[in-house]
């Protein structure tokens, strides 16, 4: 027997001796196969390998997860399994484990800069639920992007990048001792003039039509211009790290616009301030881990110029110079958390904790127009263009805001017998503006054979409601309730890992979900005729699915990976498909050496159908197929690299759904994606 089990350790760790490792799942690091979660890790080798530019690029090779983009600015929305909404705030996106959520929307922000990928040392996602542990809008999924430290970056990297529609990066990154500390710094300067790809028809159009006019600027091209500067510190010693950041966009352009009407000369910016100080002692005491945490995050959403809302000439001429809007927030964000994890009792980890989070909103704007109460529509302003912020019958958002959050939470992680794991959970979280939440999580995860673990999951999210849906006033296009309720979902997920052989590890995840008090922006019942909506709970949504994903190490210097995933969910208030979302989603990578340090990436993104929201008349949005290639050659023992990448080789017709506003679909032809496109790049690490 004791031989039997020395071969059985032996095969298990040839087989997963390698294997990543992830910490989002429990709070502890663990295999990813083990985890009490549907886990994705992203490694900074594989974000290299698949010649990402963008983190959006890196996120859609995760099963399960599609990434759209909104009208406005193309923020991106990250879809899981079919939980689509227009603003996306059901994903909670933490760097370095820290939320960068915004009060406002509840997501990442309006103009959210994204992350540069040259500072991402890996990117790790949780499918489902993850509130039991990190509180609000880990609701469809968690993403975790962490930044570079020293040994990640291990000396200097100086890297440049030219490619389509004038677009050019270049960054710096040096990783190094300094005076007894480790310091780790980043620096990217990202610009591009945009894609220039057309609309053929926006809101404006449909106000000419009634009204008449010739005054809408489609067909014509989105507004996707953008600079964005990132600068990232890591200091560390012993038990203390400090990190700092400064992400800046500036001149970005705000998509199809404000109102979905065309705008050539909005544009935004957004300045984002954030530090950490964190105390981390694994040895604190006999069986304690301990971690102490202090944040600062602040986020400025800025008009650089304000925006043509609707064109010159719009409502009947109302308006010949055109509607123009400056709106602005400014977020301030304080946490404080404590927490340890204690192992003195056989075969359990006690993981608890506690803390207090601040959040506050302040708003100013400056425009020319106010909204008939009658009608619904813009009328001019007899002051013209007027800043309004310290008028309340005006401004679209009043400040002083603020959420206090304080929370608990309490997890034991139990081995009851060999091979067994069983996993409880409970976070309470009390806001100081709607109330309180109690979410937990279970998990059993089986070692059924030494190449095969099963694992069955519970879990329960919630969602709090953004400020814009519960004090958003005098908005053209949406408007608050602060009478609404949050979100919650309920899932319940079995998954397994299997390798059959030493090269090719399989996982299957199948899940079913209930969504119930779905907020979402409806038409005002009391004005049919109006434009704007109003927040409101209405229903739910019942969803299931699997994902599949494969990984085959065909030779030591080819590589073929992917992934397929299957949703069908429904809206419980229409009976019909989940709109927006893919059901089929299928990608595929093959990384080959073909020749000695001659590397070549191909990659296929294959989208299906997504079906319309009930009351759009337009059929179901067809799907898309995009192939990239990069080609890397790696010289001089690997100081240099130089590689070549295109992106929609076949340049097809790519598009992403625009939306219904209240019955009126304001872009009939969707949202173009990228046509075909291309860059070159050179790195140099000493």
């Amino acid at each position: 027997m004791a031989q039997s089990l020395g071969k059985e350790e032996e095969a298990l760790l040839g087989i997963y001796g390698d294997e990543e490792m992830i910490s989002l799942a429990t709070g502890s690091k663990k295999p990813i196969s083990q985890a009490p979660s549907a886990a994705t890790v992203i490694t900074a080798r594989e974000i290299k390998e698949m010649g990402a530019t963008e983190l959006d690029q890196v996120l859609e090779t995760v099963p399960g997860l599609q990434v759209s983009v909104n009208a406005l600015g193309y923020d991106p929305i990250y879809t899981f399994r079919g939980m689509y909404s227009q603003y996306n705030p059901q994903v909670l996106m933490l760097v370095n484990g820290i939320p960068i959520t915004s009060v406002y929307l509840g997501n990442r922000g309006q103009a959210w800069p994204g992350m540069p990928v040259q500072s991402i040392a890996r990117i790790e996602v949780i499918r489902g639920p993850g509130s039991a542990l990190y509180g609000a809008n880990a609701f469809a999924g968690v993403i975790n992007v962490i930044t570079k430290t020293k040994e990640d970056i291990d000396g200097t990297e100086l890297g440049g990048r030219a490619g389509s529609f004038n677009t050019w990066d270049g960054w710096a990154l040096h990783g190094g001792t300094w005076g007894g500390f480790d310091v780790a710094f980043m620096a990217q300067y990202h610009n591009t003039g945009g894609s220039g790809q057309i609309i053929n028809a926006d809101a404006q159009t449909l106000f000419d039509q009634a009204f008449g006019t010739h005054a809408s600027l489609a067909p014509g091209p989105v507004n996707l211009q953008r600079q964005n500067i990132d600068v990232r510190l890591d200091i560390s010693r012993q038990y203390w790290r400090f990190r700092a950041g400064l992400q800046r966009l500036q001149n970005a352009g705000d998509g199809v616009g404000l109102a979905q009407a065309l705008d050539p000369v909005g544009q935004f910016g957004n300045n984002q301030v954030n530090a950490d100080l964190t105390y981390h002692n694994p040895e604190f005491s006999k069986n304690w881990d301990m971690t102490a945490q202090l944040s600062y995050f602040r986020t400025d959403v800025l008009a650089d110029q304000l925006a043509q809302v609707y064109p010159p000439g719009a409502f009947n001429n109302t308006f010949p110079a055109g509607v123009f809007d400056g709106p602005e927030t400014f977020e301030n964000h304080v946490r404080l958390g404590v927490e340890g994890a204690y192992t003195g009792f056989d075969s359990h980890r006690i993981h608890g904790g506690t803390g207090v989070r601040y959040a506050e909103l302040n708003a100013q704007e400056t425009k020319n127009y106010s909204i008939n109460g009658i009608t619904g529509l813009p009328q001019p302003l007899p002051t013209g263009l007027t800043n309004v912020s310290n008028n309340p019958g005006q401004v679209f958002m009043p400040s002083g805001k603020f959420r206090i959050n304080y929370y608990a939470f309490l997890q034991d992680t139990w081995n009851l017998a060999r091979d067994w794991e069983f996993t409880a959970g409970l976070r309470y979280d009390e806001f100081s503006d709607f109330g309180s939440t109690l979410n937990p999580r279970v998990a059993l995860v089986w070692l059924t054979r030494y190449n095969l673990t099963t694992k069955l999951l519970y879990g329960r999210a919630f969602r709090a409601p953004s400020f814009a849906e519960l004090y958003g006033i005098n908005n053209p296009a949406i408007l608050g309730n602060p009478h609404l309720q949050p979100e919650t979902v309920n899932t319940v997920e079995l998954a397994f890992n299997y390798r059959p052989v030493e090269k090719l590890s399989v996982d299957l995840s199948l899940f079913h979900y209930i969504w119930n008090s779905m907020i979402q922006f409806v038409p005002d019942s009391s004005n049919l005729n109006s434009i704007i909506n109003i927040a409101r709970n209405v229903g739910g949504q019942t969803g299931s699915g699997f994902e599949l994903g494969a990984e085959w190490k065909i030779r030591s210097n080819l590589r073929l990976l992917g992934n397929y995933s299957f949703q069908y969910s429904t809206n419980d208030q229409t009976g019909g498909l989940a709109a927006n979302a893919p059901q089929n989603h299928i990608y595929a990578r093959l990384n080959w050496e073909f020749l000695p340090n001659w590397h070549f990436n191909p990659q296929v993104n294959w989208v299906g159908f997504r079906p319309r929201a009930a009351g759009d008349p337009r059929p179901s949005l067809g799907g898309y197929t995009i192939f990239d290639f990069t080609l890397r050659r790696m010289m001089a023992g690997n100081r240099w690299e130089a590689a070549f990448s295109v992106r929609n080789l076949f340049n097809d017709n790519a598009r992403e759904p625009s939306l219904l506003s209240g019955s009126n679909v304001l872009v009939p032809n969707d949202l173009p994606l990228l046509g075909r496109n291309f860059y070159g790049e050179i790195r140099l690490h000493f």
